[in-house]
């Protein structure tokens, strides 16, 4: 055992000291569309980062949206700024919301049927869960890291997909949810975000199954190592990863493309799934991080 660790020491040194390749990577955009048009979409955690990017490529696409984020001045920062770079005036809003204050979603359900109304929308037809922290790392994670990422990642999710499913049902809208997994959820987990992550896919099976025969379409989205400020804290433009089996970061441009394909009509016919959008991480291995205790 002690030779196998320090076979995987080893391994890890190598690899974070190969020389970084460099990349001249052309960020691929869908252009301006209508194919989420007379659609409104709720997408929480959308003040940066990869529901940013969702936020910004739903609007190119037609759609009313509604980011959350649990700082109003952040929210109305990133409202102003993706009203400027889109052109979109009255189709974006902001809710404050805290995914892990249950208590307050039907409230903001109720806030965010308000904004849809005055959009010029009829009713919410997209839920993107998208909020979530990392963390609670095994062997040194506490009890309070933990509840912070499950209740976050996981039981925010279960109850706002519950809360707008049944508002769908009821209303009988033929919509769509769409949860944000991640590679973490094929590897073996060794923290509390990689259990909640775990969860996601569970959780995305099991609402496909109980809201298809209503025409909710339910499918997840899972990232590999991305290039957010959650990862990258210093500079985004450094997207070199040598640890992935295509050597960079994903980026979040990638994945919003893929999710207006997942919650338009091009992918009514995907039911349950988890698109994996990696860059190999995990899917073709899981040894690109290292497991201490």
């Amino acid at each position: 055992m002690a030779l196998k660790n320090k076979l995987k020491s080893a391994a890890r040194f190598i690899m974070s000291n190969i020389p970084a390749r460099k990349y001249n990577i052309q960020i691929v955009n869908l252009a301006p569309n209508e194919l989420l048009k007379g659609r409104a979409a709720l997408i929480t955690g959308g003040t940066s980062g990869i529901g940013y990017c969702m936020a910004e490529t739903f609007l190119r696409s037609g759609a009313i949206v509604i980011i959350t984020g649990r700082n109003k001045e952040r929210l109305q920062r990133s409202l102003k700024e993706l009203n400027k770079r889109n052109d979109c005036f009255n189709r974006v809003f902001g809710v404050v919301m805290d995914s892990t204050d249950i208590s307050s979603f039907q409230r903001c359900l109720d806030e965010v049927l308000d904004d849809i109304k005055t959009g010029g929308g009829k009713s919410l037809d997209i839920l993107v869960n998208n909020a979530g922290v990392i963390g609670g790392n095994m062997p040194n994670a506490d009890e309070a890291e933990y509840d912070a990422v499950l209740d976050t990642n996981l039981k925010g999710v279960f109850f706002l997909s519950q809360l707008v499913g049944k508002y769908m049902k009821e209303n009988k809208i033929h919509g769509n949810i769409l949860n944000v997994a991640s590679s973490s959820s094929l590897r073996p987990a060794d923290s509390a975000y990689s259990v909640s992550k775990w969860g996601i896919r569970g959780l995305t099976l099991g609402l496909a199954k109980s809201l298809v025969s209503y025409g909710i379409t339910v499918n997840g989205i899972a990232p590999g190592p991305t290039a957010t400020l959650m990862l990258i804290k210093d500079n985004l433009q450094y997207i070199t990863n040598n640890a992935s089996p295509i050597g960079r970061y994903i980026l979040p441009e990638e994945i919003a493309n893929m999710a207006v394909v997942l919650v338009s009509s091009l992918g009514k016919t995907i039911i349950g799934d988890i698109i994996y959008m990696t860059g190999g991480a995990a899917t073709i291995t899981y040894d690109d991080v290292g497991y201490p205790f």
